[in-house]
């Protein structure tokens, strides 16, 4: 079976103790040849100017293809479209566009009074600014906030129809569950790519939590796998592999070869996983060795 492509997903950095985690990982990570890598964008779009100045730094400074992470909340279309313009100029042709979710605090999602209310309309409005390449969110499980999953896909339709050129999905871990969602979209008339979103389970208490808050299902064989690990993280770490490659290799064995790996700003499990999938470093992609310094 041949190696898939992959490509990573990276949060921005709040300090420079995270900066410098950051940009370790990102230097063990680069000679992968990931496709793109993508930077997050937190609730409320409150690190958006770390967002920013992580994608810019990527495009000067090394070379890999960067993704900017952009939502709706919390700015004006004029502040969106001067962020996209400044992504343009750089040279970022990729954007990652998102409704996003609530501030802190906020119950409900509600629009700014003068941006864009949803991620389609994000992606109309970057279709207008410039030719980017445009991936939009998936939800295996429906978006927590739609009313039914017929609901659901065709929002993920409007947003394809929209202009985006593929789609990423939220994480699962029965990879049954991504194939009967395929199969729904396959039925629905969507024929862009859609990528699995896998997700290493570095901690396993804190996924299942986040999990519980995104609508994401965490089987029952899975919190067996984890038990009695949170001491040995050499056998958590072990798991936490095996069960990342067994997504991937049945999702492969169904004809999916391309995945978006989240890192959470950790290399080793990541890497880990990679190899095993058949990849190997290149030298030719390897970052600056000042990538070792901070960016706040």
């Amino acid at each position: 079976m041949p190696p898939p492509a992959l490509s990573f997903e990276f949060v921005p950095p709040r300090t420079d103790a995270q900066a410098h985690r950051l940009w370790q990982c990102i230097r063990r990570l680069a000679p992968l040849s990931p496709r793109f890598v993508s930077v997050t964008c937190g609730a409320g779009g409150s690190p958006r100017a770390s967002t920013r100045a992580t994608v810019l730094r990527l495009k000067r400074e090394t070379d890999l293809v960067p993704a900017a992470h952009l939502t709706c909340v919390g700015a004006s279309r004029e502040e969106i479209d001067e962020i996209a313009h400044s992504y343009w100029q750089a040279g970022v042709r990729h954007i990652v566009a998102l409704r996003g979710d609530p501030p802190a605090g906020a119950a409900d999602y509600t629009p700014h009074p003068g941006g864009y209310a949803h991620a389609s309309d994000l992606v109309t409005g970057l279709r207008r600014i410039a030719d980017f390449e445009i991936s939009v969110a998936a939800y295996p499980e429906t978006h927590p906030a739609a009313p039914s999953p017929a609901f659901d896909l065709d929002n993920l339709k409007r947003k394809l129809d929209a202009g985006a050129t593929r789609a990423i999905t939220q994480y699962f871990f029965d990879a049954e569950t991504c194939l009967r969602f395929l199969d729904r979209c396959m039925a629905a008339g969507i024929t862009a790519p859609i990528v699995p979103g896998i997700m290493p389970i570095s901690n396993y208490d804190q996924v299942a939590r986040f999990s519980a808050l995104c609508g994401v299902t965490v089987p029952a064989w899975l919190t067996h796998l984890f038990e009695d690990t949170a001491k040995n993280p050499d056998l958590r770490r072990i798991v936490a592999s095996v069960v990342a490659v067994e997504q991937v290799r049945a999702l492969q064995a169904n004809g999916i070869n391309e995945f978006h790996l989240s890192t959470l700003n950790h290399a080793d499990l990541p890497f880990a996983i990679a190899h095993i999938l058949g990849l190997r470093p290149t030298e030719a992609s390897a970052p600056a060795e000042s990538l070792t310094g901070n960016v706040l």
